[in-house]
């Protein structure tokens, strides 16, 4: 079995109402939440951590992007998120964006 350790932290009481809810509903302790949250939060920063690390070492071997092609790769996102709304195929062409 995996050791465990008790800490505290303060936090605000209309939270732990709301985790208290949410407990009760999946028939769960609040112990158990903040522990999902607590795993949840230090993969999202492992995740987040690598992520720097490989651009930084793509940096580092000189594979770099300039600006015009961040821009269409920009556009081509915005376009896809329009045509996701709208129904309609991506369209195709110049730039989306109107630059700054």
């Amino acid at each position: 079995m995996i050791s465990s350790r008790t800490i505290s932290f303060r936090i605000a009481p209309e939270k732990v109402t709301e985790l208290d809810v949410i407990a009760k509903a999946l028939d769960r302790d609040r112990s158990y939440l903040l522990n999902e949250a607590v795993e949840t939060y230090l993969s999202e920063q492992r995740r987040f951590a690598a992520m720097i690390e490989e651009g930084l070492e793509s940096s580092r071997k000189g594979e770099l992007l300039d600006d015009e092609e961040v821009g269409r790769m920009i556009n081509s996102w915005v376009r896809r998120k329009a045509s996701r709304k709208s129904g309609q195929k991506p369209i195709q062409g110049r730039a989306v964006l109107e630059k700054a």
